[in-house]
């Protein structure tokens, strides 16, 4: 069931949204060699508590996980594409980060993703990147009303599979609201005309997620939820909340 939510709800939902803003934008600038991913936990956990904002993603237990998660970011280094554990791993010169931060204001969720170098980027780094950013660009100017969730999903894999990067099967978008995960989900890939049609008040998270190999192959390491490319090749994964409004897309989660 996908609920359509007020404007007043939508002004509450973008408070939450900056405050991810916030912490993501925080711990980007954190983020540097010989600094471990659980420092840069705590640098978000820090934004969201002095906001008076909780987290979705701290203790969160969907049944195919082994354990609950236990941060408030998830950040994915290198060949990591999504739902990284933070620990006492040292960024080192030339990582590429994917951070993804979630809060809860009020009782609505924000959502979003970025993804950065820490250093010295490489150049295949900095268009995998970009192209991940164009992607969830193109899914953003697709969430309007009149079209369908398979405008936004064509939108995303058009841009990746031109620039020759492999989409991991089974993980995309999703509905946001009072919780982390509603309906629709939002594929990264498929074909326009078709799913379910936007309407106004309806909340979607757009993220793009790339695979630098070309492979769309992945798997799931010991710890239970870090998602890793097959191939071993780098990852990129971008994210905005989106309300489809009847004024074209509004950008929940910008700084």
């Amino acid at each position: 069931m996908v609920e359509i939510k007020t404007d007043a709800n939508l002004l509450l939902m973008r408070e939450a949204g900056r405050v991810v803003a916030r912490a993501l934008e925080a711990v980007r600038e954190k983020a540097a060699p010989g600094v471990t991913t659980a420092e840069l936990d705590q640098v978000a956990r820090e934004v969201l508590a002095a906001a008076g904002a909780g987290s979705p993603f701290l203790g969160y237990h969907p049944d195919w996980a082994p354990v609950p998660f236990p941060a408030v970011l998830c950040l994915s280094v290198n060949d990591a594409v999504v739902h990284g554990v933070p620990d006492g791993t040292r960024l080192a010169d030339g990582d590429l980060v994917s951070a993804d931060c979630g809060a809860v204001l009020g009782g609505w969720v924000g959502d979003s993703a970025v993804s950065f170098t820490v250093g010295r980027a490489r150049p295949e780094d900095t268009r995998l990147i970009d192209t991940a950013y164009e992607a969830l660009e193109a899914g953003i100017a697709a969430a309007v009303v009149g079209n369908r969730i398979g405008d936004v999903a064509h939108a995303i894999g058009r841009v990746c599979r031109r620039a020759g990067y492999g989409i991991p099967d089974g993980f995309g978008g999703h509905g946001v609201g009072r919780t982390m995960h509603e309906d629709p989900g939002v594929p990264n890939e498929g074909r326009p005309g078709r799913g379910m049609p936007l309407r106004h008040g309806m909340v979607i998270a757009i993220e793009p997620m790339l695979i630098g190999g070309g492979d769309d192959h992945h798997y799931t390491a010991r710890d239970g939820w870090t998602v890793r490319t097959a191939d071993g090749s780098r990852a990129a994964h971008t994210e905005h909340t989106v309300a489809i409004t009847d004024d074209g897309p509004r950008i929940l989660t910008a700084p």
